[in-house]
């Protein structure tokens, strides 16, 4: 049994093993995963030295605590919230050493919904199709950690260079506003010219029922103007999918591949890791983005 592993405390609500995903299968019906906030992700695994792709533990909400066996680097990032080290205060948005036995907690979000835990050498669950990340839609990588998981940990090595902490942009919360700049398009035309009028102009709020398959939207519904079935066709991360109710979808990491309700914009992909961010109840904002601004990806 290797040292270099840590145990799981604590799983709250929801701790997965994310990296950069496995994108380049949709064709074989595998979505991409990954990290929902990449820079975030890609940010903690700087200050611990490792390569900004390598697996991190994605957190939500209540965030989670971990025992390493042997002494590490560690780094907090994504939705800020308190860092102790067997009780005692440590850094967010820094590195701090872990000594073998110590309990990293990571509490609850004070913004946000997302932390981020990089660890010296990276998180070394066998990989599938490329990539260590849990993928909740297909079930693909490792099942969301409980408490008395055991991770192993990739080698070590120090950073090369040091820094006492790292600026980040808030996330989206309180009274902030979520702003998503789409493109509209591919089933646009199946809407009416009011609905694609209320899309960008109309108010919406993040719905509690969102998670990392979709941001879901509470607000004006849109209406169609082309009734009946669409055929299953394929969808890219930051699809704007629009149900029978009407209201808005944002598609994020663990997306299906395929759907049957109509596509009627795209949003940024620039602008995902906030919407990852926002909160239950925050106001969300949808503005056209001029042509040739959007980048998705399966």
């Amino acid at each position: 049994m290797t040292d270099r592993a840590v145990v799981l405390v604590r799983p709250g609500a929801l701790t997965t093993v994310q990296d950069r995903g496995r994108p380049g299968y949709a064709h074989l019906g595998v979505g991409r995963s990954g990290a929902l906030d990449p820079p975030a992700a890609a940010l903690a695994n700087r200050l611990v030295g490792n390569p900004e792709g390598a697996a991190v533990l994605e957190t939500t909400v209540t965030g989670c605590a971990v025992r390493p066996r042997h002494g590490v680097l560690a780094a907090v990032t994504g939705a800020p919230c308190r860092v102790t080290v067997d009780g005692r205060p440590g850094g967010w948005g820094s590195a701090l050493w872990v000594p073998a036995g110590a309990v990293l907690d990571l509490g609850p979000a004070t913004a946000g919904v997302r932390s981020y835990l990089a660890l010296g050498g990276g998180v070394a669950v066998d990989p599938v199709l490329g990539s260590r990340s849990t993928d909740l839609l297909s079930g693909l990588g490792p099942p969301p950690l409980g408490a008395g998981d055991v991770l192993p940990l990739g080698p070590g090595r120090p950073p090369v260079a040091r820094v006492d902490t790292a600026p980040q942009p808030g996330p989206p919360g309180g009274r902030r506003e979520l702003v998503l700049g789409v493109r509209f398009g591919p089933r646009a035309d199946w809407f009416t010219a009011a609905a694609l009028r209320t899309l960008t102009t109309r108010a919406y709020r993040v719905s509690p029922a969102s998670n990392r398959v979709g941001l879901r939207t509470e607000g004006p519904a849109l209406h169609r103007a082309v009734g009946g079935e669409l055929p299953s066709e394929g969808l890219v991360l930051g699809a704007v999918q629009v149900p029978p109710d009407g209201r808005p979808v944002v598609f994020l990491a663990d997306h299906p591949t395929t759907g049957g309700y109509p596509v009627v914009a795209v949003v940024r992909e620039a602008d995902l890791p906030a919407a990852a961010q926002a909160a239950p109840g925050t106001p969300v904002r949808f503005v056209a983005a001029p042509a040739g601004r959007r980048r998705g990806h399966g």
